[in-house]
This record gives structure tokens, sequence and C-alpha cells, in this order.
């Protein structure tokens, strides 16, 4: 099948790490008096292939019936070994995936549903982003151990200095038209009008999730979430038109920083700066008290956000589903996410954990991420879809900041993907072979 092909990429040649913990070598012998279980995770920043090793051990210690196999895959080929592993049912027993992949898992049968595994009190604990994030048809397939936080980071100083209002919450959140005149009014008291950061010197899929709540604000979408069948009126409607129009504006009144050596806000070359979670140790360190976080403007039906990150999920094939089920538990216990969070920075995923954090809970400087994934996060489509959506996506956003028409480079993205979903037969499950 034609869509199939599509979801399952290219497999690269891959260097692979693996790691057993408190046992020798990589493919030891199977304790026969333990449950074997297998698991995948990328390799991510050193510090949290130390947390996770450490929680595996720690999970031995716990659990001594019940051996795990851990292996780490370099991240920027991760995606492309799971499909492939996918492909072949060779899938291990627990698997780590980025959030935008999940559905495609699900639509190929490789998943099984966690709403009847997963202890009610740990899915009660968990965000209302991550359940949201996890869920397709109406079952829960994964969850995260955090969630990532999107808004502006201000230079309080500077934005008090020119007289602007600060935003307090999401509900006070700038208007779009009140954005621009701030917009407005900080370029003419800058020598080179760059007065916001939009990192645009990121890349790839950085553009759809920084740059679709602009459109989900204004009230449209990157496709119809009834039926996931069509995108057209959403995506290339003109609430949508309208909500990337302002944004195209931003780049033609040179209020945009290019940011190619990623230092414009730490420099103070700009007032705002529109990212995730994980500035803020370099934020903070640079700016200390004169940094501010601050929601996305509302462009109409409420400021909306991006949410979404790493998820575990357990294949459909395995072995020791109840083994597996213990592992995702004991990762998803408050200190084990505080461990991995303090690292990565991210959000936490469970009420129990934030209310621990120093960053999250009620009072913590980044407590707005905890406000927006509870209130105005915006989760992926969730639909197999996605890699084609993400993908058309960032081509109109790059056509639209060097100036093209809005509304042309919309509807190219929307006929694309509507004719990917039609050469996908709807992207109709696929039976197990």
């Amino acid at each position: 099948m034609q869509a199939k092909k599509i979801f399952l990429l290219h497999t690269a040649s891959l260097f692979l790490i693996c790691v057993l913990i408190a046992l020798p070598g990589c493919k030891p012998e199977a304790d026969a008096n333990k449950q074997l279980i297998t698991v995948w995770a990328h390799s991510g920043q050193e510090g949290e292939r130390k947390v996770l090793m450490d929680q595996v051990k720690r999970f031995h210690e716990d659990f001594p019936g019940i051996q795990v196999e851990l292996t780490l895959l370099p991240e920027g080929a991760y995606n492309s070994q799971l499909q492939a592993a996918a492909l072949s049912h060779d899938l291990p027993d627990v698997i780590e995936f980025d959030g935008p992949f999940l559905y495609g898992y699900v639509w190929q049968n490789q998943l099984q549903p966690l709403d009847d595994l997963l202890p009610a009190a740990v899915q009660a604990d968990l965000l209302p982003s991550i359940i949201k994030q996890g869920t397709m048809n109406d079952h829960l397939f994964a969850v995260g151990i955090f969630d990532s936080g999107l808004g502006m980071y201000g230079n309080k100083t500077l934005l008090e200095a020119a007289g602007i209002r600060i935003p307090a919450s999401v509900d006070d959140a700038w208007t779009a038209e009140e954005f621009n005149q701030v917009l407005k009014k900080l370029a003419a008291k800058d020598r080179d009008r760059a007065v916001l950061d939009l990192k645009a010197n990121y890349r790839g899929e950085w553009f759809t999730y920084a740059f679709s709540p602009i459109i989900q604000s204004a009230g449209g979408d990157l496709i119809d979430r009834r039926d996931y069948l069509h995108a057209e009126s959403l995506l290339a409607g003109k609430e949508a038109v309208a909500g990337m129009t302002h944004l195209q504006n931003w780049f033609q009144q040179g209020y945009v920083d290019p940011n190619l050596d990623d230092a414009a806000f730490v420099k103070e070359r700009v007032v705002l700066s529109w990212v995730g979670h994980w500035e803020y140790p370099r934020y903070a360190k640079a700016l200390g008290d004169k940094l501010v976080l601050l929601p996305l403007p509302d462009f109409g039906q409420g400021s909306k956000t991006g949410q979404g990150s790493w998820q575990w999920g357990i294949n459909a094939d395995a072995r020791n589903s109840e083994a597996a089920v213990n592992f995702l538990t004991n990762l998803l216990r408050p200190e084990n996410i505080l461990a991995m969070t303090e690292v990565n920075g991210a959000v936490p995923s469970t009420k129990t954990a934030i209310a621990r954090s120093p960053l999250y809970r009620e009072g913590g400087p980044l407590r707005l991420f905890v406000d927006q994934l509870r209130q105005s996060s915006v989760e992926r489509p969730r639909t197999p879809a996605y890699q084609v959506i993400t993908s058309v996506f960032q081509q109109a956003f790059d056509e639209i900041r060097n100036g093209a028409d809005v509304q042309k480079a919309l509807h190219q993205a929307a006929a694309a993907i509507e004719q990917d979903i039609i050469d996908s037969e709807g992207y109709r499950s696929v039976p197990r072979s």
C-alpha cells in the first residue's frame, strides 16, 4: 500500500549503542527465572541517557523478576530504525518514539492500547495534554514522561521602558493587533528594527510546532479533525490566511531577527523570543530578573500553543505485557519524572511531579507552560497523514516568510494533504500480516 511506503521511510545504516544494565554484553543469555523485556530509546542528551540508565538499574532492584534489555539509538536516525523494525514486525517490547510518529504506528496496529493496562491512578495524574497526544481512535496508546512548553520570552526591562503592557496569563494575552503595535513601538526604539526572534535559524518540525498555533488561534487548523480527510477550508480559509498574513508582515516590516548566531535574545538584540521551554536555562542565566515568560498572541479565538514530545508505548506483540507496564509505570513515578526533567528542562507529565517542581509548580517561573498545557495547547493532528501535513506546512511557511501569496501557499499545502489522503485510501486501518 502506498501510504505504508510513505510512512516507512528509507532505512539508513545506523550506529547502535546497546546498553544492558547490571549484565555484561549486548545479548546476554536470558535468565530463565526472569521475564525479559526489550526496550528501545533515543540516546538524547548525556544527562538524559544517564538518568534513564540509572532508572533501569533501580528498576532491576525493585523488580528482581524482570530483566530489561535497553538499547539506545542515535537520535538522528532513530525514527528510520523504528520504522524499519515496524515493517518487519521486529519492534522491541517497550518503545520510545517522537510524538509525530505515534499515529502511524497505531494505524499499522503496531501498538497495544494502554487504557486497561496502565493503572487508573497513574492515568488520572497525567496532564490532559499527555492524554491528548497519546490517544487515537478513543484509546490511549502512549504516555510521555514530559511535555513541551511554547511561548514568548520577553525582556521585562525593555518592555516596561517602552510602556508596553505585560500579559499576566493565557487569558490576558496580547491580541494580534496589540502585538503588531507592540512590535511597531519596540522597532521605533531599535537601531535595526529587528525586535523579535522566531528561531528562524531552526529547521524542520519547529515551524509546524511553533506556528500552526497562529492558524489555530485564528480559527483555522492544519486539517479538519472531524474526519481527517479534508484540509482546504481550515488550512486555506480566511481565518488561516489572516493569521499567517500577520506573520508575513512581521518579516516584511523587518521586525524579525534572522538570528544566525542563535544569540539574538541573550545579546539583547531583540526584546521578544518565540521559543520553547528548552531555552529557559540559557535565557535565565543571561537576563536574570529581566526575564519574563509570556503567552503567544490571541489571533481571534484565544491564545493557542503547541505541545508534545517523546512518548512511550508497548508493542502489540510484546512477550510480557505485564512486565512492560510495570516498566512504564515505574518511569512515571514522580521522582523519576523529576530526575529526567531536571536535566532536560521539560514540563513534568503528571500533576504530582509538577507540584514538586521548582520551575513548574504554582508560582514557579515556568508555570505558564503548565497552564497552557491544561487549557490552550493543541495536539498534533491524530492521523498518520501528519508526516505529509508537517512537511507541506513547512514548505508553505518558508514561502510565506519569503513574500509569497499567503492564500496560494496555504491552498497548495492543503491540496497536497488531501491528495496524500486520497492516494492513501483515507488511511484506513492496515490489517496485521
